[in-house]
């Protein structure tokens, strides 16, 4: 292939991927020629040095390397861009197996990072505690890839590209790159200014426009002094424009229309896309069809956004939605509708570090609110706090893009991975014995029923779900998801232990004589009825709202864990479910779906579910 069709068919590839990373035209050329004949002559132009530091104290954040010019570059000759090669590339939560297996790795990174320790456990130790310092992430985007495929891929370059130092001012910018033939991956550095030999090579480690100057900071606490760590922490409720931004408008139903609809139906058809409900729902006020048009209830997998035109068109049919139900289920706006619920006797105690409500862990919003989290993580590691943090996606669920870490730098790298919630990880969660392994985390699964919304009518199935760590319970292996996770369903050969409710019961009396159930799980209703007061306390988009075609199902996931004296258990929520999994409740009891709709639609009482609003 002569070069100008090797040229066209690299552009053909790779042009989309050059012009959203933005490496200026006249560069691609070279860059097909370097990357087909695999051209790495960075050596030519660049020179890595040591940085002495003489008699002076060296800070943390202060870099070990530098990287100079050895000649003049012209930002506008297109032979001036070059491959750097990663060194390593992993997941994050994955660092420790790396040193541990990847032959060579743990002394190249120790030799980057300068730790001369001999002992490889501590060697081990602190690559993983120093590593973020070095890190980059980048991700896969299109929805042609699954979830898992697009999850944060990070990396660490080689040694020259890892001495190229930070500058809120840079000459060069280094961008990752799939070379889509090999599928390998570059960072392609590049001239942004002329150099002249003899000058520090930088490039800007936090790209991007950030409204927020202190978040910026707050994100380069790796390698700068940061002025911000005593500030206040406390939290203010957003705006409406908040609860709007990056959702799908909603409109709301037409509530004159629905006040003269009176539904008195013998039978209601259900229309389900959810195949459980189908296969379950047997009571014969319920008929199950295959026609929507001719459903009385609507039962979808999708989010559903139209409910003026619902109300106007089909003013007799139900669905299983309310108007603005995503500010529970999404994890940003879920922290902050809870909030709501501190009352004065309750508020915040800047002086114990503790924040209300006292079922919520503490939460913050890694992408508007991260110098307050770095205010409260610094203030708990001065006051000699446990400091240990569980970030978590906005909105995915199975522990996916999860990490616990009580690593600041780490943190400090997360919110250039995506939308993100910092929570105070329950580092004293009360425990469970199985007595094939000993203490182990647990969790607990509530279905909610939201029957209607001013008044609102919350209803809990109280047969709860339980779902239980494999491996004995310490604030340590934090990689290890058997350890320190509960869902184990989704997770290819890991073992699901199972319990139904009433054997959990049973052997929490013994286990935890002193705590009487039934008093825990009223303060767990109790939670609960908070929650939903507080989510419909206000209009939309600021809280649920009103329709009286909309009924619901959510699932609540939640922790119990010990106060700081070992004297009262407190439940802490995790998060609220949209359109749970609700297989295991199917098969530990037949008539989950009977009892369910009994409630929602018939009416009816039904001894499995407990009104608390």
């Amino acid at each position: 292939m002569d070069g100008i069709s090797s040229y066209n068919a690299f552009l053909a590839v790779h042009k989309p991927q050059l012009v959203l990373s933005g490496v200026p035209e006249h560069f691609w050329q070279t860059l097909s020629k370097k990357l087909r004949d695999q051209i790495f002559d960075s050596g030519f132009a660049f020179q890595l040095v040591q940085i002495d530091y003489e008699d002076e104290i060296k800070m943390p954040y202060e870099p070990i390397w530098s990287v100079m010019a050895v000649r003049d570059i012209d930002k506008s000759d297109p032979d001036q861009i070059y491959l750097i090669d990663h060194a390593w590339t992993f997941k994050a939560n994955n660092v420790k197996n790396n040193l541990r297996n990847v032959p060579g790795l743990l002394s190249r990174m120790c030799n980057l990072m300068q730790i001369t320790s001999e002992d490889t456990e501590d060697q081990i130790e602190k690559v993983s505690q120093n590593v973020w310092q070095y890190a980059h992430s980048y991700s896969i985007g299109g929805n042609e890839f699954s979830v898992e495929e697009r999850l944060p891929v990070w990396y660490v370059l080689d040694e020259l590209g890892s001495g190229i130092i930070h500058s809120d001012n840079p000459n060069f910018r280094a961008v990752p790159f799939i070379h889509v033939p090999d599928q390998l991956t570059y960072t392609l550095l590049f001239p942004i200014k002329n150099v002249e030999e003899g000058d520090t090579i930088t490039r800007n480690f936090i790209e991007g426009d950030y409204s927020d100057a202190v978040q910026r900071e707050a994100m380069l606490i790796p390698w700068k002094h940061y002025d911000h760590f005593n500030e206040d922490f406390s939290q203010q409720e957003p705006g409406k424009k908040y609860f709007i931004e990056g959702h799908i408008i909603e409109t709301l139903p037409n509530l004159d229309v629905l006040l003269q609809v009176n539904n008195s139906l013998k039978k209601f058809k259900v229309f389900s896309e959810y195949s459980l409900i189908k296969d379950h729902l047997t009571a014969p006020e319920f008929e199950i069809i295959d026609n929507e048009d001719e459903a009385d209830i609507l039962w979808l997998t999708s989010h559903f956004k139209n409910y003026d035109e619902f109300s106007v068109n089909f003013p007799n049919k139900y669905i299983n939605q309310f108007p603005f139900e995503y500010i529970i289920t999404i994890k940003d706006l879920l922290a902050i509708i809870s909030r709501r619920s501190m009352s004065e006797d309750n508020n915040a105690s800047h002086d114990k570090l503790e924040t209300a409500p006292a079922w919520l862990p503490a939460t913050f919003n890694m992408k508007t609110e991260f110098p307050r989290l770095v205010s409260y993580y610094m203030q708990r590691k001065q006051n000699g706090l446990d400091n240990h943090w569980i970030c978590k996606p906005y909105n995915l669920a199975r522990g996916l893009d999860t990490y616990i870490t009580d690593n600041l730098y780490f943190l400090c790298r997360l919110p250039l991975t995506g939308p993100k919630v910092a929570q105070k990880y329950i580092h004293n969660p009360v425990l469970f014995h199985r007595p094939d392994i000993g203490l182990v985390k647990f969790d607990i699964r509530y279905v909610i029923l939201l029957k209607s919304v001013n008044p609102t009518q919350v209803y809990v199935y109280k047969n709860f779900f339980l779902r239980f760590a494999n491996k004995p319970f310490a604030l340590n292996n934090f990689e290890d998801y058997e350890q320190h996770f509960t869902v184990m369903n989704y997770t290819d050969g890991v073992t699901l232990f199972r319990m139904l409710c009433a054997d959990f019961k049973d052997e929490w009396n013994k286990q935890y004589d002193n705590y009487s159930w039934v008093e825990i799980e009223e303060s767990i209703f109790r939670m609960f009825g908070e929650l939903f007061t507080a989510a419909t306390s206000k209009e939309p988009p600021c809280g649920i709202g009103k329709s009286p075609q909309s009924r619901a199902l959510y699932a609540a996931d939640i922790i119990l864990s010990w106060d700081t004296c070992k004297s009262k258990i407190q439940p802490k929520l995790l998060e609220i479910n949209w359109m749970p999994d609700c297989q295991r409740a199917c098969v530990y009891y037949p008539n989950f779906y009977n009892d369910i709709f009994s409630v929602l639609f018939l009416d009816k009482d039904v001894a499995t579910c407990t009104k608390i609003l």
